[in-house]
């Protein structure tokens, strides 16, 4: 053992909240191309090079451990010795290989819990594509990281050189020193950001919760309605569902130029698309509009300002609206317009306001809760920035990397994207039992995308 630290409190919510119905972990799945001429031993090469990194930065080596016998988890012990056979596994697909298997695997790898004896990540080497490709899923413990921190980490780990032949390991990356701009777009780091939800509320002064409460109403009085209770909105299961694909940036800033919007709102509306087309199909869409909790950075691009300029906002996606192009409008004012709720305020309502959005998930387990009371949204849709160049593993090329996020209590459904070179890759996690055939999603947000072109004139 190497020693034992005290665990922050954010880090020991996320432990003390996880249970066998709510895992606690972030994951992401990458797939990759090997190189032209790369023989059949090409993958276990990879498998090989990444064990063979065999320092461990201090995150990668700690678990969590009680003192004096207490229940909650309130350190965390350091180990010296790593099980890499444990942490780094080698799979294959069953024939006949395709996407679809790959993402069954997956599934069943975002559903297990990770084992508290040992440092909380795993990382799965995955052979047996048909096309010759090959995957990895990393699987990471909220209370270490991040879904967006974890997916930097894992972009670290590649090289933007295609004949750079080595591979390194997420783990062994030495460690950064804080960037200036800090922070993230995401909901992970909202919550970090925010603290223990209830116990950054209850810090904070009276009059810091006044504005931002204030301006949660002036941003919920921009939505035609509170979100309606959906399908989406229920108690889970712990079982996932996993689904992802690619589409190409170019498609997305053709409609975003065309309807004179952000790339975001053309996102936003190619997802409220795929929802309403998916709600009518299980006889489900309400007479209102789904409400999205959108996680956006609230720093101008060209600031290099520190702290987390990250905000949560409302948007009305305007599902109950049938025409394409009066959707993305509905959704850029919607953004719009609640964007500017939150740039006028100092950060720490920002902060504040955040934490008020986000504290009823974490009232979800109080019986009755998700029955009785609107959900304060319906689905969350998160927009990472990735790398803006190809990358490369060990020389094979990194076709996709799909964010997986967790999904809290009354929120079936997480719609996750990442910029990657050209594309933008969605990471879709759904509770297997409330959401049924989740990879129709796909179709229809490849069907919603081609309505906007053809409803903005692209």
């Amino acid at each position: 053992m190497g020693g034992m630290e005290l665990m922050l409190p954010t880090d020991s919510m996320f432990l003390f909240v996880e249970s066998r119905e709510h895992p606690m972990h972030v994951g992401g799945l990458s797939l990759f191309e090997p190189p032209e001429g790369a023989g059949p031993e090409f993958v276990r090469e990879v498998y090989e090079g990444l064990v063979s990194n065999d320092e461990y930065q201090p995150m990668f080596r700690k678990h969590p451990a009680t003192i004096g016998g207490g229940i909650a988890p309130l350190a965390w012990a350091y180990d010296d010795e790593i099980d890499v056979d444990y942490h780094v596994r080698r799979s294959a697909l069953p024939s006949p290989g395709r996407v679809r298997d790959l993402l069954e695997l997956t599934s069943r790898l975002h559903t297990s819990l990770l084992d508290r004896h040992c440092p909380l990540w795993e990382l799965h080497v995955v052979e047996g594509l048909s096309d010759g490709r090959f995957a990895m899923y990393t699987k990471m413990h909220h209370a270490l990281i991040d879904g967006v921190s974890a997916m930097k980490l894992m972009q670290r780990s590649l090289s933007p050189d295609p004949e750079d032949s080595t591979v390194r390991a997420m783990w062994n990356l030495p460690r950064r020193s804080r960037p200036k701009s800090g922070g993230s777009s995401g909901l992970g780091s909202l919550v970090k950001a925010v603290g223990s939800v209830a116990g950054s509320v209850v810090g904070l002064a009276p009059s810091t919760l006044k504005v931002a409460r204030a301006a949660l109403v002036e941003q919920q009085l921009t939505l035609p309605f509170a979100a309606p209770h959906t399908m989406f909105n229920r108690k889970i299961g712990g079982a996932r569902r996993v689904a992802a694909q690619s589409w190409s940036l170019e498609r997305i800033k053709a409609v975003k130029q065309a309807a004179g919007v952000t790339v975001n709102d053309a996102v936003l509306a190619m997802c409220a698309g795929a929802l309403r087309s998916y709600l009518i199909e299980q006889d489900a869409l309400p007479d209102t509009p789904l409400i999205s909790m959108v996680p956006v950075s609230l720093r101008k691009d060209d600031s290099d300002g520190g702290g987390n300029a990250v905000g949560s906002v409302l948007c009305n996606l305007g599902t109950n609206v049938e025409d394409p192009a009066q959707r993305i409008q509905i959704i850029a004012d919607s953004m719009r317009a609640n964007k500017k709720v939150l740039t006028e305020l100092p950060q720490a309502h920002v902060l504040a306001l955040s934490a008020l959005n986000m504290a009823p998930l974490t009232l979800a387990g109080v019986p009755g809760f998700l029955s009785t009371v609107p959900p304060p949204f319906n689905i969350v849709i998160s927009n990472v920035p990735g790398p803006k160049e190809q990358m490369y593993c060990g020389g094979a090329r990194l076709d996709g990397s799909y964010p997986l996020s967790n999904i809290p209590d009354g929120q079936a459904l997480n719609i996750t994207l990442v910029t990657n070179a050209g594309n933008l890759d969605f990471g879709l996690v759904g509770c297997r039992r409330s959401v049924p055939h989740l990879q129709r999603l796909l179709a229809h947000l490849e069907s919603s995308l081609k309505e906007l072109e053809v409803a903005v004139g692209v």
